[in-house]
């Protein structure tokens, strides 16, 4: 693996570039109506995989108005497990948006845990932001467990905040400032 492509590395874990050898694993986990359950996307085609992985590999991190998705992939292996997302808002950069997706075949191990606990380190050791935000449907219980775990506050409830499959969709708000994962 380039180190170019490595932007953080955990015992178990690389947060990594995504690469075309990951296409079908990502598109593998995403096409998955258990992972889709309580994300924006359903039916997820493998050309979606396609053209979301291959314009991920010319993306950059942190730059102003755009997501940011980062592959999760075992350190031994090099096998893609899931991914993290950075948003960088235009309006306030230093106040960034994260989220992630494990394929339910690696949950239940800490791995999601680990992988957003490399990703806030990133956030806030190599990119200094001030504070990271990450949404969650209020019924998603263990996305919520995993934000609470890495120390990540709840904000506030949000009431029919998106629409989803149909349907309004209550979300929590949960937030970490730079000083409070310092500590």
């Amino acid at each position: 693996m380039e180190t170019s492509t490595l932007f953080e590395k955990t015992d178990r874990l690389v947060l990594r570039r995504f690469c075309t050898s990951d296409i079908d694993t990502f598109h593998f986990y995403r096409s998955n109506p258990e992972v889709a359950t309580f994300q924006s996307w359903e039916n997820y085609q493998y050309q979606d995989a396609q053209t979301f992985v291959n314009q991920q590999m010319n993306h950059q991190p942190n730059q102003p108005g755009t997501w940011f998705q980062f592959a999760v992939a075992l350190a031994e292996t090099n096998q893609l497990i899931g991914d993290c997302a950075l948003h960088t808002p235009t309006v306030e950069p230093r106040i960034v948006e994260i989220g992630f997706t494990l394929s339910p075949e690696y949950q239940g191990n800490g791995y999601a845990t680990e992988a957003v606990g490399a990703l806030l380190r990133y956030v806030f050791h190599s990119l200094g932001k001030h504070k990271a935000i990450a949404f969650s449907d209020v019924r998603n219980s263990k996305s919520i467990a995993v934000l609470e775990r890495v120390g990540m506050r709840r904000e506030g409830h949000l009431l029919q905040n998106y629409m989803s499959k149909g349907q309004w969709i209550d979300e929590y708000q949960y937030s970490i400032l730079r000083t409070e994962w310092e500590k």
